[in-house]
């Protein structure tokens, strides 16, 4: 068979279902067999972005890995966001690049450019392959090394004559990776320490990550933290890994996290990190976060353990294997009567999380709050749906206002923060999980990046709904415009206001999909009901809502977790007095 026809059934072996990609002309030899193919769907996206977005809400969604297509020069480098987003929040995603001939590389040829070396800061490896015999070799270990140890995107990149050439198929091929083994046992006497340090701490924390998603450990995790009585935070990639509404659950720490969650963090005596890499978000000023606290930190990265903050006890393997022995070793601990005495930690927290709860207020020139419209999606829609977001205000309050009760229903762009993810993951999220409602949660900006891939829904057949929060400008730009800049909106009106331009609710017609409108509080529910009663295409709805409504609670960047705002001009003052009381 041919090195193209070998890709396929390379492809079909490994066991993918979708594929997101567009052709041109050094991939088109994969696009030939790719039509016979029963068992693997390509959808056409409109933009490669697109494509590599999907194939991360795809990934994200199932926990499979996702996979996308594209051609070389420009095709490729249209990939370069969606694998830079995908690496920073380690989600597993193979793409698949053509490239020019051999003999032309390295000649500027038509349509060429060194994606290998254009990606290798942002895959967790990549290929290129030189041999067609080579195809089903690479394309297995592309798939092992992104979906074992910490999961990453990997890009593999073929030769348009290598896909042309004959060669012989065999499957399985024999993995040549003799560098790669990732830790997934931990060392059980670090195991042992760190249940020491549980059962004697008087104000810990579980400081848990989207490591701890990816490992599929959320019942694990569950156990132990009911068997500590310890309190739990999710920072913005672990949303719904454990419930909302456990009365352990202080919410998210960080920048935009519930004033709960930070003051425990910053108050602790023992951080126990899993899956999580302290950044910058969530620590603050790294030289003031939790001053007072021990760190235990279990990461199945070794590059992660102490790289921001020491660790006194590091644990290298995968969440799922640490958890479980440390439920075994804190209960080992606790039959010999050692256990903490957590009253008057909780005391505190519960102190903090009544005093300063989620909440906002009414824009005073009876425009439509936009936390309110996110909460009413989250409370009419439920915890059983995929709710995709893209990056800004929505965003947080995406994170904020609707409860996740469950993992992998909370897609979103973390570490790159990535305008224009919603629309294109929420798609992939769909093909992936096709009983599922999936809902993104878009700002008017993010929306007009990649709201293309609506036309793709609608003729693929992924009945998506979009509520874009339209509040006429770039909402989290401005609004540090308006705290950190004097009020200097310089370039952040979008004339979505005042212009109406782009009508969204038109563009969506034209786009294929429903569009709807809401600007009263009224209606909002009416609007979100209609919009789940249409299932035969996408729908879009145009939630016009206030200008300046702004993120709140807030630790400004650079400065220390101590000093967040729980509202405009409201600083909770953690004295050593009322910790002490």
């Amino acid at each position: 068979m041919t090195g193209a026809q070998s890709l396929v059934r390379s492809l079909e072996a490994v066991g993918v279902e979708v594929v997101f990609g567009i052709p041109g002309g050094t991939i088109l030899p994969a696009y030939d067999p790719l039509l016979d193919s029963t068992k693997v769907r390509h959808v056409l996206v409109r933009h490669e972005q697109g494509a590599g977005h999907a194939a991360t809400g795809y990934a994200q969604a199932t926990g499979r890995v996702g996979v996308c297509m594209a051609t070389s020069g420009p095709g490729a480098t249209n990939l370069v966001t969606p694998l830079a987003d995908a690496y920073m929040d380690s989600v597993p995603v193979v793409a698949i690049t053509g490239q020019q001939t051999r003999a032309l590389i390295g000649s500027d040829a038509f349509q060429e450019a060194d994606i290998c070396g254009i990606t290798m800061p942002i895959t967790k490896h990549n290929f290129l392959v030189t041999e067609p015999a080579d195809i089903p070799r690479v394309i297995a270990e592309a798939f092992h090394l992104a979906s074992t140890g910490r999961p990453g995107p990997v890009l593999v990149d073929i030769p348009k004559d290598v896909l042309q050439e004959t060669t012989s198929f065999a499957w399985p091929p024999e993995l040549n990776l003799p560098g790669y083994r990732p830790t997934l046992r931990p060392h059980g006497k670090q195991v042992r320490e760190a249940a020491r340090l549980i059962t004697q701490a008087r104000r810990p924390v579980f400081y848990v990550g989207g490591g701890v998603l990816k490992a599929g450990a959320a019942e694990q995790l569950r156990e132990l933290v009911e068997l500590t009585g310890i309190p739990v935070v999710t920072t913005l990639m672990a949303r719904g890994v454990f419930p909302d509404s456990h009365r352990q659950h202080l919410g998210m720490p960080g920048m935009h996290g519930s004033v709960a969650a930070v003051a425990a963090m910053q108050r602790a005596d023992l951080l126990v990190a899993l899956g999580a890499r302290f950044d910058d978000r969530v620590t603050g000023r790294l030289e003031s976060f939790a001053p007072e606290a021990k760190v235990v930190h279990a990461d199945i990265d070794p590059a992660e353990i102490s790289k921001n903050r020491k660790a006194d006890v590091p644990i290298v393997g995968d969440c799922a294997e640490i958890i479980t022995e440390l439920i075994d070793a804190v209960r080992n601990e606790t039959s010999y009567g050692e256990s903490a005495d957590l009253a008057a930690w909780w005391l505190q927290l519960n102190s903090w999380r009544d005093t300063f709860p989620a909440g906002y207020e009414w824009p005073s020139d009876g425009t439509l709050a936009p936390q309110y419209v996110i909460e009413r999606i989250g409370k009419l829609v439920g915890p059983d749906a995929i709710y995709a977001a893209g990056v800004g205000q929505h965003q947080m309050w995406a994170a904020q206002f609707i409860s996740y009760e469950q993992p992998r229903t909370w897609i979103n762009s973390g570490g790159l923060g990535t305008m224009g993810f919603a629309v294109p993951a929420a798609m992939g999220a769909q093909f992936g999980r096709p009983d599922k409602q999936v809902w993104a949660i878009d700002g008017d900006g993010c929306f007009q990046m990649t709201n293309q891939e609506l036309a793709t829904c609608a003729i693929e057949g992924a009945p998506i709904k979009v509520a874009v929060i339209n509040n006429g400008n770039l909402g989290m730009v401005r609004q540090w415009q308006n705290l950190f800049y004097a009020e200097r909106y310089s370039n952040t009106d979008l004339g979505t206001h005042k212009h109406r331009i782009p009508d969204f609710a038109l563009l969506a017609e034209a786009l294929g999909c429903a569009g709807l409108r809401c600007e009263t509080k009224d209606s909002v529910d009416d609007t979100i009901r209609r919009a789940m009663e249409i299932n035969d295409r996408p729908v879009v709805i145009d939630f016009v809502v206030g200008k300046d409504a702004q993120v709140w609670p807030m630790v400004a960047a650079g400065t220390s977790n101590d000093e967040i705002m729980a509202a405009r001009g409201i600083r909770p003052l953690f004295d050593e007095d009322e910790v002490s009381q």
